[in-house]
Parts: C-alpha cells; structure tokens; sequence
C-alpha cells in the first residue's frame, strides 16, 4: 500500500511541475515582427570632464511578447566609439551576442563614459547609439554627452602671481593655495570645479571680479544630474570651502557664486584695522555647516546673497562687519537646521573678549529658523537699520526703522527645489529700505537691475522687479 501511495505522490509531483513549467513559453521567436522596447530612447550624460570616469546611467530592454527573444548582437556604435561603454544585466563588455530575453520579461542595460580630451575650450557635443539586432531588425538607442576639457591643479601651489581664466573650467583635486605674498585673478566667467573634499586656501591676495553677464563660478565637479532633471547644484558637501588665512587682506570678490560645500567661506584675521574681504553681488549658498565664518576680521559685503546651511547662514567671532542689502536666507534642504541663520560670538577660542564694530543696512533676514542668537548685539557695537525680519519685535538702540514680522515672499519653493531669493509682488521688502546706506558702487544687483531706478528703496540682495499679475 504504501508504494502505491509513494508512486502517486511522485505522479502529482510531476503533473504539477508540467502543468507550472507550461506557463512559460520558452520558444524563441524569429518573427522581425518581435521586436522590443525601451525604456527611454536618449541616455544622456549632460556635460562630462574628459579623462574622468562618469556614474553609471541605466535603462531597461522589455520583451513584451509571450515568445523569448534573442538579441543576436548588442554593441555601440557611431563616430567616437569607444567613449562609451555597456554593462548587459550584469556582464561587463564592448560587445555581445546572444542574449535571450524571455517573454514578458527585461534586462538592464548600464552605460559609462570616458571620453577623450577634445583638445578645444567650448564643450563637443557627441553622440553614439547602442545597436541591438534582434530577428534580423536593428533598433538604436542614443547616447548623448557634452565633453568638456578642463585643466588640472592637483594640490597646486601658486607661487607667483597668476590669473585664471575664463577659458576652460579648472578641476581641482586636494588644496589649490595662493601663497603668501602672491596676488591672484581670476576672470570673469571663469569656473573652478573642486572634487570632493578639494579647497582654496589664500595666504596672499584673491581677486575674483566677474559681471552679471559673466559671473564666476566656485562649486563641485559633479555636472550630472542626482536623479531626473534635478542636478547636482541643490547638494551641498561636494566640497570642503574656501579659507581666507592670516595675514590675507584686500580681497576683493564680485560676482561669485560659490556653491554646494562643507564649510563655506571662512576669514581669519588678527588685525581689524585692514580690510580682510569685500564681497560684492555674490552668492554664497548650500553648505553643510555655514555659508561664511568671520574670526576678528573686517568684512564688508554689498547686495549678496547668504543662504541655506545646516548650521548657521554665518558665524562672527567679533569683527568690524559692513553689510549693505544683503539677504541672509536658510531653508536648508538635508536636515534640521540647528542654529540661528546668524550667530554673533564675543569670546575668542583663547577665552578673551572678542571686540565688534558692525552694521547690517537694508538686509533681509529670513527662514526656517530664528535670526540671531540669544542676546546677540547685547554690548557690542553693531547695529540693523532698515532690516527685514521674521520675529515679533521692536525698534531700540540696536534695531533701527526695521521691518519686524514680515515676510520677503521669495519665489523659494523648497519642496520643488527652487532656491530663488528674489522679492514676490506682495514682498514686505519693497520700498522699505534706505538709500541713504547703499554705496553707489552697489548701484546695481546681481541681475543688473538698478537700485537707484524707483522712488523706494528695496531690502535686499535683489532689486524687485514687477511680475505680471494673474488674472
């Protein structure tokens, strides 16, 4: 009896096994009317440094048929073949034949780029297909980059004076250093790339003078996108920051959109008598811990834009400061933000008094966190006159003609990733400001538009100019 019971279990064991393996259809059709599909038709890379490796960009190949497919031939093709290169559902190669996709199914395809140096200034635009024949029909799916050559400075020490062009970005691994002594400029339009961890370190003399037609540019060497059309611009820590040392003075920057660091810009000076740094229509913005630090240095900045870190907007351990229509902003976007957007701090690392002489003029302060430390301004010598700010308050020795529990309306939309601190319409920074504060050589924003140009004066970095109201 029990072989009986044995041999019928062993009868429904294999009667169910055919019954699951019929379900799949393994044949393989020859049909060119089978054909398949993609999930997108263009992988593009955006621009890529050439002689650097890229992250891998991937897409699906679908079999939507009942029938398995064999992909007779899988491989890249075009006039600058070879820069790219495929990884099929896990296999690395330049070339593949025979690769079965079963009914109803899909493999990854992964590509990679490195592409040679294209020996000019402007990006190449360049572009391949990966081929695949399958029953004899050919389909492509395009591969599109913008090589740009670079020049790199890998722990480089600039000894004599020097200017940087706007010619071709310059990529930069470790610590670029401008020596003491030395003076160094870079042109409008110029854009330094720093790798990650990399840094500027200025013992002389900067100076960075771009216009608004020509900015220059401070950020990380990620040119690629983080995931869709959102690039690497909103991710700050790609790089470490800039550091203005002792014993640097006259610095003088204007135009200079530094972004997407650890530690911002740092100045450290012993002698508040000589200027350290004068920022002019720049925007420091995105870094993980502060967007510029101040140790007993005088710094002065006109019509620039602090904004969104993840600890304080800026830091003074005293200092003789000078702002004029500057915005400090934080909705910083990868954590909680844990400090006032500025901190004001009268002791020095040493345990002395740390001295102040300051004034903030027709500045914005403004976001998801308090303005100023507790007590700040209490005994020091710095005032706020004609400021815009979040809190409740009212006017004293400190605050003066401020504008208190108002709202900037930026057009920042922090859950769409815009980060764009101009003034709305119904901004409670127009017209509120003082002229009398703002220097003729900060006439005019960051945009070019003129301060000077209405009967008011805005508050801020940037001039509001009137948007077309919806009906």
């Amino acid at each position: 009896m029990k072989n009986k019971l044995d041999t019928l279990l062993l009868l429904i064991a294999a009667f169910v096994v055919v019954s699951l393996t019929g379900c799949i259809d393994d044949e393989i059709s020859n049909s060119p009317s089978d054909i398949l599909t993609f999930s997108t038709d263009t992988v593009k890379f955006d621009t890529v440094i050439t002689s650097q490796g890229t992250p891998t960009k991937q897409f699906l190949v679908y079999n939507k048929g009942k029938k398995a497919l064999n992909i007779s031939s899988i491989k890249v093709v075009g006039e600058s073949k070879g820069h790219f290169f495929l990884n099929v559902d896990g296999v690395k190669g330049n070339e593949f034949h025979d690769i079965e996709v079963r009914g109803n199914d899909s493999i990854f395809v992964f590509v990679e780029s490195r592409l040679d140096p294209t020996n000019q200034d402007e990006p190449e635009y360049l572009e391949d297909n990966i081929e695949f024949v399958t029953n004899g029909v050919t389909q492509k799916v395009a591969v599109t980059a913008w090589g740009q050559d670079v020049i790199i400075l890998n722990d480089t020490t600039l000894s004599e004076a020097t200017h940087l062009s706007s010619r071709k970005p310059y990529l930069i691994y470790g610590t670029l250093t401008v020596d003491s002594l030395v003076d160094v400029t870079i042109d409008p339009g110029a854009t330094l790339l720093f790798h990650d961890k990399a840094s500027l370190l200025v013992r002389g003399k900067l100076t960075a003078k771009g216009t608004h037609d020509e900015p220059i540019t401070l950020r990380g060497d990620r040119l690629d996108h983080v995931v869709g059309e959102i690039g690497y611009d909103i991710m700050s820590g790609q790089w470490d920051g800039v550091y203005f040392d002792y014993g640097s003075y006259d610095n003088e920057l204007s135009h200079v959109i530094m972004r997407g660091n650890t530690r911002g810009m740092q100045v450290y000076s012993k002698d508040m008598t000589h200027r350290s740094l004068h920022l002019l229509n720049c925007v420091l913005h995105n870094a993980t811990f502060l967007t510029l630090l101040g140790e007993n240095a005088w710094i002065d900045a006109e019509g620039t834009e602090f904004s969104d870190a993840g600890i304080y907007v800026a830091y003074f351990i005293g200092g003789k400061l000078g702002f004029v229509n500057c915005t400090f902003a934080n909705y910083y976007l990868f954590a909680a933000i844990e400090g006032p957007l500025v901190n004001l701090v009268t002791l020095n690392e040493d345990g002395t008094l740390a001295m102040f002489d300051g004034h903030f003029d027709n500045c914005i302060f403004y976001g998801n966190t308090s303005e100023l430390n507790v007590d700040a301004l209490d005994g020091m010598n710095v005032i706020m006159r004609n400021c815009l700010l979040k809190s409740t308050g009212e006017d004293d020795a400190c605050f003066i003609n401020c504008v208190w529990d108002a709202d900037p309306k930026f057009y920042t939309e922090r859950e769409e990733y815009i980060f764009d601190y101009r003034l709305r319409n119904e901004s409670d920074a127009i017209a509120r400001g003082d002229r009398s504060y703002c220097p003729e050589w900060a006439r005019y924003d960051r945009y070019g538009v003129d301060r000077f140009a209405s009967e008011g004066h805005d508050i801020g970095a940037y001039v509001w100019v009137p948007a077309p109201v919806e009906e």
